[in-house]
């Protein structure tokens, strides 16, 4: 693979890969950091990766693994620490700025959602797979997909009832 052709993937990619990599880590700066150190990994170990089409698929599964081992690694405990300490005393610009806007209240609700909700309400809804796509990349049956779903649905509508967010309001 030339360089060309990478930066035509990355450029093709990027973006759905940052949100993915958020979606999992709740971090805009570390979901970049994550997707480029993939891109790294696939541009060194591209003998590895055989084109049958999937690429969006194993990119996809490379940003979900590399963001799960994010979440179970030191750096990001010890963030959490700090976070909870300092939370208390600052207030952020950006809740100030955004604190009832839609989208982030949206995002508030499924950020809070345990981790297999809220990575199959992120690539049901902000993604637009289907059930048997995501299934298959979460190596996971559509039944469960589906329970997750549900699930999801369920733990959202209490934080969500003042919203008239129309995927709550017709289940």
């Amino acid at each position: 693979m030339q360089v060309k052709e990478l930066e035509e993937i990355m450029e093709q990619h990027t973006e759905r890969l940052i949100r993915l990599a958020f979606y999992y880590v709740k971090d805009l700066q570390e979901a970049e950091d994550i997707v480029q150190d993939v891109f790294i990994k696939f541009y060194d170990n591209q003998q590895k990766y055989e084109e049958r089409g999937e690429l969006k698929a194993y990119l996809s599964r490379l940003v979900m693994n590399k963001s799960k081992d994010y979440l179970r690694s030191w750096t990001y405990r010890k963030i959490q620490v700090q976070q909870k300490i300092f939370a208390k005393q600052t207030i952020s610009r950006r809740d100030m700025l955004v604190q009832h806007d839609e989208q982030t209240l949206i995002e508030n609700a499924i950020f809070s959602l345990p981790l297999k909700q809220r990575e199959v309400l992120s690539y049901f809804y902000f993604e637009d797979m289907p059930i048997g796509e995501i299934a298959k990349l979460l190596s996971i049956p559509d039944s469960t997909v589906k329970t997750r779903l549900r699930r999801g649905r369920e733990l959202l509508k209490p934080k969500l009832q003042h919203i008239e967010w129309e995927v709550l309001l017709h289940e």
